[in-house]
C-alpha cells in the first residue's frame, strides 16, 4: 500500500449563499471558466455558458453532470445556481417515482420522503465527485434564509443564517464541500449624540468564511474570517487559474503603486482645487479638514468604501448625524483611512 505525504493539489468544492439578489451568479461566473446548471434563469442576464436557459428537471441535471464528465474540457468549473432550486427538482423527481397514492413528498409517511430525496441527492454529489477527480471545480450558489435556533443545553433562542435547504440535505452539502461562504451586508450603526438615537448606515457586501453562531461558513484553506465579497479575495486558491494571468496582476499592481508615493506638495495641490474652504459643511469638520490638509473627494472615497453613502454623494448632503459622530467625533480614525487609502492601503477599519 502506498503511502503519501504532503499537501495534495485538486480541484475545489464550494458553496456560496446569501440573501436574494445578493450577486451570487456574477460572482461565480468570474471562477475559472464556468459553466452553468440554472436551475431558477438568474444568468438570463450573464455572458456565461451554460446548460440550457432553465433546467428545473432532475434527470436533466443529472445528464449535464455526466456531459461534463464525458467531456472534461468543455469546462475549469460546473456551478450548480442554486442548490435550493436543484433541492426541488430533487424532491419532485423523488414524488414521481413514489406511485399513484404519492402527490406530494408528505404523502410518504414518517419523514421518509425526505430520507430518499438525501439519497438522490447524496447521489449527485457522488457524481459531482467525479467531476472533481477530472481537476474541474464544482460550485454551488444557496439562498439563505434565517431560522430560529435553540441549543438544547443553553437557556433562550436565538436567530441565525442557514442554507434554505431541507434539514438532511443541508448538512450533507457543508460537510461535502471545501469551502463555505456566507454572504451578507454590513451594517454600520452609530448614535446620534443630540437625540441618542441609533441610526443603521451602509450595505457593504462581505463574505464570512468561518463559523459563527449566527452563520454556517467553513474553509480548509486558512482565510481570514471576514473578506470583502469580491472573487480577487479567494482568487489565489483556484489552482486552475492561468498562470499568464496571475503575472499580469501583479505588473499592474506595481504600476498602481509607483503613483501612490506621491510627494506633499502635490496633494497640496489638489487639495487647493478641492475648493474646501467653499463648502457648504461644518465649520468643525472644514477646519478639521483644512487643518489636515484633507480634500473632498479624499472624504467621500473612504465613505463610499465603507458603503456608507456613494461616492458621488456630496459631504453637504450627508446626514447630518453621519458628519457628527462618524466624521467630526471621530476623526481621528477618519483621518487614518485617508492616511491609508494615500498608501494604496485596503485593509481600513469600519466606523464604530
Amino acid at each position: 500500500m502506498e503511502i503519501t505525504k504532503g499537501k495534495v493539489k485538486s480541484a475545489l468544492k464550494i458553496v456560496l449563499y446569501a440573501p436574494e439578489g445578493f450577486g451570487k451568479s456574477t460572482f461565480m461566473s468570474q471562477l475559472p471558466d464556468p459553466v452553468f446548471i440554472d436551475t431558477e434563469g438568474s444568468t438570463k442576464q450573464l455572458d456565461v455558458a451554460r446548460f440550457g436557459d432553465m433546467m428545473q428537471d432532475w434527470n436533466e441535471i443529472l445528464t449535464a453532470v455526466h456531459y461534463v464528465i464525458d467531456h472534461p474540457d468543455c469546462c475549469k468549473t460546473l456551478v450548480i445556481d442554486t442548490a435550493d432550486w436543484a433541492e426541488q427538482a430533487c424532491i419532485a423527481y423523488t414524488v414521481s417515482q413514489g406511485g399513484q397514492n404519492i402527490k406530494s413528498i408528505e404523502d410518504y409517511g414518517y419523514g421518509k420522503g425526505y430520507v430518499y430525496v438525501q439519497e438522490n441527492f447524496q447521489k449527485l454529489l457522488s457524481l459531482l465527485d467525479k467531476v472533481i477527480a477530472l481537476n474541474i471545480n464544482v460550485a454551488f450558489t444557496a439562498h439563505a434564509q434565517m431560522r430560529k435556533f435553540e441549543q438544547p443545553d443553553e437557556m433562550g433562542a436565538y436567530d441565525r443564517w442557514e442554507l434554505k435547504l431541507s434539514k438532511k440535505d443541508s448538512p450533507i452539502l457543508k460537510e461535502w464541500a471545501d469551502i463555505v461562504l456566507f454572504g451578507n451586508y454590513k451594517t454600520l450603526v452609530y448614535e446620534d449624540s443630540k437625540t441618542k438615537t441609533k441610526k443603521a448606515q451602509g450595505g457593504e457586501r462581505i463574505m464570512y468564511t468561518t463559523h459563527h453562531a449566527c452563520w454556517d461558513a467553513k474553509n480548509r484553506h486558512g482565510l481570514p474570517d471576514q473578506l470583502p465579497f469580491k472573487y480577487e479575495a479567494i482568487a489565489h486558491l483556484f489552482s486552475n487559474v492561468d498562470k499568464p494571468a496571475k503575472t499580469e496582476k501583479k505588473e499592474e499592481k506595481k504600476k498602481e503603486e509607483k503613483p501612490a508615493k506621491k510627494t506633499t506638495p502635490e496633494i497640496k495641490i489638489e487639495i487647493e482645487n478641492d475648493g474646501v474652504a467653499d463648502m457648504n459643511i461644518p465649520d468643525d469638520l472644514k477646519k478639521l479638514m483644512l487643518d489636515n490638509g484633507v480634500a473632498g473627494w479624499e472624504v467621500r472615497t473612504v465613505v463610499s468604501n465603507k458603503g456608507v453613502y456613494p461616492y458621488d454623494t456630496l459631504i453637504q448632503d450627508y446626514d447630518p448625524g453621519f458628519i457628527q459622530n462618524a466624521l467630526i467625533n471621530q476623526w481621528d480614525k477618519m483621518f487614518k483611512l485617508i492616511i491609508q487609502n494615500r498608501s494604496d492601503v485596503s485593509d481600513a477599519v469600519p466606523f464604530d
